[in-house]
């Protein structure tokens, strides 16, 4: 049997370090990054990169790209020899990327290094400018005589940076106005890095559309300690996600919070801005960082709520490998149910790239099986069929997201509103056009429960989503 991959996209990630105390340093900070991309490797296998800084006046700036994951038993993208080459920085910043704007190829590979009036800046960035079109097309960088030479928009968002805001003197960058210029022209979606001779800025949209999170390297012995101290930081770095400072021996130390501009120097880190939303808007974070990428504990959640929402007797509880685990734990917990781990068997079946193939346990089980969403609907059939193969007496499918019925213009790669299940017209609701064509027994999904800070857009009309905020906010 063969069966179209039907999983959203994932995003990309982005990683930055910057070494504490005298330079140069005896952190290594390459290695660092590194191992902060292979944290995040789920965010994006396209491709990744990597710049380091001495830190220096003028700063030197070493490079590497590479096509690929960033670490593999067959490959990387980034060999022994490159990671020699980036050693002696004092500080980076790094990129994985899942292509969302932009062919696949190395060009589109970040962080982007440009030159400017002041000296090189890297940038790299998390998210989809909505407005990248008009950017382009309309003016403010192409305006100005600066040609693109890629598609994507985060070497948009690096010359844009580039241009000198109003008002900014000739011989020194004001960086705040520089980075308050770029979210007047776009204010969603971004999380940004941003190198400049010895200091990383760490940016993130008003909107806070997408993660941003900054860590303390300590000694491995003050790594589970209460309240580390100043002097015992080794580093700082920042991440789209807190599950990076684990591998690296760091501990989380705060967000960055919607429309925040951080500076993260040698010294600290330090709080320069924080730009409002327009019209005082409410937040409107990605819910589906929270259901596919991170959040290890309110994906848990959403499972226990389906639990209390939509029990059913049943004998065992399992998931849809892998993000759909989190839930399917939570289901288990609150149900009193045991929890029983699918098999994975090399992913040999088109659908089995993201489900394995299915074992005795569940024989003459009734069996709930706990997925994180339903996209097209072209995969869940398949693994009821093989449920019922493998001998389940019944199927109970219960989802910890909501129905998603548009696409998404923010960074999460989702399919056209035709191919969605949820715009099927032939029948009332998705369960109605599951059962059709499976045996299933039952099917349930978890309604939003976050939804007055988040961006739910994709489940939901534009014109319902304006109008609860509006009511929201009376």
């Amino acid at each position: 049997m063969e069966f179209e991959e039907s999983s959203i996209g994932e995003e990309c990630g982005v990683f930055g370090c910057v070494a504490a105390g005298e330079w140069p340093t005896q952190l290594d900070v390459a290695q660092v990054l590194t191992l902060g991309l292979v944290a995040l490797q789920h965010r994006g296998q396209e491709c990744a990169g990597i710049v380091t800084s001495d830190g220096a006046s003028p700063p030197t700036y070493t490079t590497h790209k590479g096509m690929g994951l960033v670490s593999t038993r067959d490959g990387t993208a980034f060999p022994p020899e490159a990671l020699t080459k980036l050693r002696y920085g004092n500080l980076g910043i790094c990129h994985t990327r899942y292509s969302i704007t932009g062919i696949s190829e190395l060009q589109n590979c970040q962080p982007f290094v440009v030159d400017t009036l002041h000296g090189k800046i890297a940038v790299a960035h998390n998210g989809e400018l909505f407005n990248a079109h008009t950017l382009r097309k309309k003016g403010n960088v192409t305006y100005h005589g600066v040609g693109l030479s890629t598609s994507s928009d985060s070497e948009l968002i690096t010359q844009l940076l580039a241009l000198t805001p109003p008002m900014e003197e000739l011989d020194s960058p004001d960086w705040v106005a520089r980075i308050k210029n770029l979210m007047t022209e776009t204010p969603t979606s971004y999380s940004l890095l941003v190198m400049f001779k010895d200091v990383v800025y760490a940016v993130r949209d008003p909107y806070g559309n997408r993660p941003l999170c900054i860590g303390q390297l300590v000694p491995i012995s003050k790594l589970h300690s209460p309240g580390a101290q100043e002097e015992d930081t080794e580093g700082w770095v920042v991440s789209s996600e807190s599950c990076s400072f684990q591998s690296i021996g760091a501990k989380y130390y705060r967000e960055v919070l919607p429309g925040e501009i951080v500076q993260i120097s040698r010294h600290g880190v330090t709080s320069l801005s924080v730009v409002p939303r327009p019209e005082g808007g409410l937040p409107a974070f990605c819910i589906f960082e929270y259901v596919y990428f991170m959040v290890y504990t309110v994906r848990q959640r959403c499972g226990r709520q389906l639990a209390v929402e939509s029990p059913t007797d049943a004998d065992v509880v399992s998931t849809v490998p892998e993000s759909a685990t989190p839930a399917a734990l939570g289901y288990a917990q609150q149900s009193g149910l045991p929890y029983v781990e699918p098999n994975t068997r090399l992913r040999q079946l088109g659908v089995t790239k993201k489900f394995g193939a299915l074992t005795d346990n569940f024989a003459g089980k009734r069996v709930v099986l706990i997925d994180d969403s339903i996209v097209r609907g072209n995969t869940i059939s398949p693994i009821i069929k093989l449920l019922k193969e493998a001998g389940a007496k019944e199927v109970h499918i219960r989802v910890a997201s909501p129905p998603i019925r548009f696409p998404c213009y923010m960074g999460i790669n989702i399919p056209t509103k035709e191919e969605l299940i949820a715009n099927k017209l032939e029948f009332e609701d998705i369960a109605g056009y599951i059962v059709v064509f499976t045996a299933v027994d039952t099917l349930l999904i978890l309604p939003w429960c976050c939804r007055y800070c988040c961006c739910d857009y994709c489940s939901i009309p534009d014109n319902a989503t304006l109008q609860r905020k509006q009511t929201t906010q009376q």
